[in-house]
């Protein structure tokens, strides 16, 4: 069996039909072409697969495609605006935070989060908005750095 889901997409609405449990990640990827969207550990703890679902970061893996129906679902290229890229976007490449990029979408969206709630985090708060998000590579000061650098310019 499948259903058939709409939900808007950067902005966008867009509608698939997909088995129920099939993950948003999956459908993402595979359906809408959307490839920022990175399959890790495909269990919600490495955070590769990050999106802002109705205003909440989620992990992608995690949600069926059945539970986003008449939603809305940022990923990392929604965040652009005219052709702009979003100042975090813009601080992640001027601080090298980006190192091999595969974990970057996720730890921006992330920082989106948690810029979006709280836009002056302390150091630790910080820390935590991205805990749930891994970065093989070790790139964390330089990411840590990028959204510093965001927080203190106050540019969300």
């Amino acid at each position: 069996m499948e259903v058939n889901v709409s939900f808007n997409l950067n902005g966008k609405k867009v509608s698939v039909t997909a088995p129920p449990a099939k993950s948003l990640l999956r459908v993402l990827r595979e359906d809408l072409g959307i490839t920022s969207v990175k399959p890790g550990c495909e269990a919600g703890e490495c955070g590769a697969c990050s999106v802002i679902l109705d205003g909440q970061v989620v992990t992608s893996c995690l949600v069926m495609i059945s539970q986003v129906d008449g939603k809305n679902v940022v990923t990392v290229e929604g965040l652009q605006k005219d052709g702009e890229l979003d100042p975090l976007q813009k601080s992640f490449i001027d601080e090298g935070a980006t190192q091999c990029g595969y974990c970057t979408p996720g730890f921006i969206i992330a920082a989106k989060g948690l810029l979006n709630e709280n836009p002056n985090p302390t150091d630790e708060e910080i820390l935590e908005g991205v805990s749930g998000n891994i970065c093989r590579c070790g790139a964390y000061p330089r990411i840590f750095n990028a959204i510093k650098k965001v927080v203190k310019k106050n540019v969300i």
